[in-house]
């Protein structure tokens, strides 16, 4: 095998299978020579020096460096601007960009190999490139101002591709990337919406019921029994044609099916912390905007941050690599970030079905085909015919089949929306470019200079009908009876929208005091269906008990929102512990069980009760689900989540069942006698040891990765982290109506492994440390010139 097969090896591993490679290289000795310092071909693509003058064909315009890789760039003109910005992405990224657009148009088994043909049949069978592609299109209808930007900010990253040395990654796979297209960066706004709604939960509910029978609704609520939603005090009144019974209802696909296209929903503990507090309840009378994205920490991160002066007005922040415009950040007029909302945009439905025909509404229609070829790296290509209906693709695999409708398979409008938001001159701006931001939903929370705050539910939210009457969407749909149809919905068009949720209807709140999200389910009874896959309160209620008190005071400030941010108690444990001492003597487990007794429940890395908690409740979820669920045949991906776990009770009638333990106590005893084991052999003495940053790059080499480090926080905790699949806050920000903003990324800005903004801000990260978001150079600058 030679040194390119082992790094396409490395690169499924992180792509696809979601883990890191561990041992699995074994480099050659050709493999080492292209690292041989100042002669292999790697190391000279990385010694290129950043050009001091640029041509632009749209006007002057001045990009410069401060110590952290971060551009500020300054323009007379948006396009100019632009271009620019496209520049330093295409400089900073460019292997990024490429991955994520290979990715997204299922094109990776073309650098990668075969093993990448599943992650590449989904994508093809999926269609987002064609989705993208209808995007463009209407964009350039609809605004030509902004697909005149896109198309500028386009030239300027195929510049850097076309002006300097690729970077590394490429000279390991040994392929070139492609020119960067307009369709490709809404391709990216698409990869980053699909990771946060894209969800099969409807058919893992189906097997689910199927599999469990009584116990089912014990071990999977449609509801969390919780007092903390978003709005706690809203009233929009109950949904009543919504309490409808689906036992009967059809239980969708086989298993297989499922377990395949669930492979390729976003990673475990995806979400986000966001709150916004009015001046009412600060020291300086000025609100404050915080906001901690919780996506996969990665090397380099998935988030960029820049600083742009344009023609108008400044804004700083956050973007994907290869999307021109700050999605989170601020400018001259206010200040915003986003959590996930949980809205269902996603349906199913199934088909009676006649070779190339499907039924629908009493006819049988032909299918919508294209045969598409998978290319792939030293094997046979690979043909998948793509089949469409009315509703959008149809995934088929093994004799299986499900029609798939996502609101995201359709022209949006949030090109326009995020564009806006750096335009915007205060709260009313900003409410009116939120209708336009289509895709994905989102929990928006804003403030403006002039004290205003500001939250909302963004995105389209379609409402579903059968035989006239509005149904939730965690049916299986019969699409050959036209159920569940979304009116309004073009699939690969564009779309009306006429059936879906009326912007004035979706949850919010204009100068409320203080609002706080954490992907908890946003009110108790809501207008219309908003969705079923809202997270456990953990988080959302200890922000709401610490907000509630420190408001109080009417002096919040800053330092107290960096503290939120970092406050690290478990409520989950605050939950189950005093339940584990009650019923097991933990001193008899010795170091570190003993310490459970006078724990404050923090999950901070010096902390013994912190890593005796975890590594218990470990071996608890094990102990109560691992032969329960075997024994009918759902793997551990199909466990309940931690709400269920830390409050099931004893007399639960999972506890009844074949193959499950005979209480929670029960449970509890084996699980600390297997957790006191692992501690043991693992050699743990406090929960830094446990609780460990290990963020690899997709080729997880040693030079490549970032340094492992340990740090605080939980899956539960406001300050989020989660060891086992790399989740957590991917860029922290605090911003006052009256100061600066303090900002931190989980590694650094520049892509280039041998810079020294490559992971300079991890430390700091992992410390729970932040910088402020200012103006101070210390890089290089290059002066783009020229002109039309």
């Amino acid at each position: 095998m030679d040194d390119v097969d082992i790094l396409r090896r490395g690169l499924v591993t992180a792509v696809v299978g979601g883990v890191t490679a561990g041992g699995l290289f074994t480099p050659a000795a050709s493999y080492l020579d292209r690292f041989a310092p100042l002669s292999g071909d790697v190391w000279q693509s990385t010694t290129d020096g950043t050009p001091g003058e640029v041509e632009s064909p749209y006007g002057p315009a001045t990009l410069q460096y401060d110590g952290h890789r971060v551009p500020e760039v300054s323009a007379d003109d948006e396009r100019a601007l632009y271009y620019a910005v496209g520049y330093a992405h295409g400089t900073d990224r460019l292997f990024q960009m490429d991955l994520q657009r290979r990715l997204m148009r299922g094109q990776l088994s073309a650098v990668v190999g075969e093993a990448t043909l599943d992650s590449d049949e989904f994508h093809v069978r999926m269609d987002f490139a064609r989705a993208a592609d209808a995007n463009w299109t209407a964009l350039q209808s609809r605004n030509p101002e902004v697909a005149g930007i896109l198309e500028a900010y386009t030239e300027g990253v195929n510049a850097a591709r076309d002006d300097q040395r690729f970077p590394p990654e490429f000279e390991l796979l040994d392929y070139e990337p492609a020119p960067w297209t307009p369709a490709d960066t809404l391709l990216l706004q698409l990869q980053i919406s699909w990771t946060l709604t894209g969800s099969f939960e409807t058919l893992r509910r189906a097997q689910l019921r199927e599999a469990l029978g009584d116990t089912y609704e014990e071990l999977f609520p449609r509801r969390y029994d919780h007092d903390s939603p978003i709005l706690r005090d809203a009233d929009a009144g109950p949904v009543d044609s919504l309490a409808g019974d689906d036992s009967e209802r059809s239980d969708g696909p086989g298993a297989a099916l499922t377990e395949w296209l669930s492979t390729f929903e976003s990673p475990d503990g995806v979400g986000s912390n966001s709150w916004v507090v009015g001046g009412e309840h600060t020291e300086s009378g000025q609100p404050i905007v915080a906001n901690d994205p919780h996506l996969s920490l990665l090397a380099p991160p998935v988030w960029y941050q820049q600083h742009l002066d344009g023609p108008d007005d400044w804004v700083r922040g956050v973007t994907f690599p290869g999307v021109p415009f700050v999605i989170i950040g601020e400018n001259s007029a206010g200040a915003w970030g986003f959590t996930n909302a949980g809205a269902d945009v996603l349906d199913v439905y199934e088909y009676e079905v006649d070779g190339d025909r499907y039924r629908y509404e009493g006819e049988w229609r032909e299918f919508d085909t294209e045969d598409h070829t998978i290319e792939v790296a030293d094997g046979e290509d690979v043909t998948v015919t793509k089949r469409k209906t009315v509703h959008g693709p149809l995934i088929e695999r093994e004799g299986e089949r499900v029609g798939v409708a996502w609101t995201g398979l359709t022209a949006t409008a949030t090109t326009d929306a995020i564009h806006a938001y750096a335009h915007s001159e205060g709260v009313e701006d900003f409410r009116d470019a939120t209708r336009d931001f289509d895709l994905p939903t989102q929990c928006v929370v804003y403030a403006d200079r002039d004290g205003n705050t500001y939250f909302k539910v963004t995105g389209r939210i379609p409402v579903r009908r059968v035989d006239g009457e509005e149904v939730p969407g965690w049916w299986v749909f019969d699409g050959s009876a036209g159920e569940g149809e979304w009116a309004g919905f073009t699939p690969y068009g564009e779309s009306s929208w006429d059936g879906f949720v009326p912007f004035e209807e979706k949850p919010g709140a204009l100068n409320a005091g203080y609002v706080a999200t954490a992907n908890q389910r946003i009110v108790d009874d809501p207008k219309h269906y908003l969705g079923e896959s809202f997270a456990a309160p953990f988080r959302g209620e200890r922000i709401y008990e610490l907000l509630d008190d420190w408001t109080a005071a009417g002096d919040v400030n800053p330092a107290d929102m960096r503290d939120l941010q970092r406050d690290a108690l478990d409520t989950r444990a605050r939950r189950l512990v005093p339940r584990l001492l009650d019923a097991v003597d933990v001193e008899s487990a010795g170091a570190p069980f003993e310490a459970l007794a006078d724990w404050d429940y923090r999950m901070v890395a010096d902390s013994e009760g912190a890593l005796a908690f975890a590594v218990f409740l470990d071996a608890y979820r094990e102990e109560l689900y691992r032969a329960g669920f075997d024994a009918v045949e759902l793997g551990e991906e199909y466990w309940p989540g931690d709400w269920v776990t830390v409050t099931l009770p004893a007399d639960a009638a999972w506890f009844d069942r074949e193959a499950t333990p005979a209480s929670a106590p029960a449970a509890m005893e084996t699980a600390l006698d297997a957790a006191a084991d692992r501690v043991g052999d693992e050699g743990w003495e406090t929960y830094g040891d446990y609780n460990v940053v290990a963020l690899a790059h997709p080729f997880d080499q040693s030079f490549l990765n970032y340094p492992e480090m340990p740090t605080d926080g939980s899956p539960a905790t406001v300050n989020n982290f989660r060891r086992d699949s790399d989740v957590g806050s991917s860029w922290r920000m605090v911003v006052p109506m009256d100061g600066d903003a303090t900002v931190v990324l989980p590694g650094g800005n520049d892509g280039d492994p041998f810079s020294g903004q490559y992971d300079d801000q991890l430390a700091a990260w992992a410390a729970g440390d932040y910088y402020a978001f200012d103006r101070t150079f210390g890089g290089p600058t290059i002066e783009f010139g020229g002109g039309e």
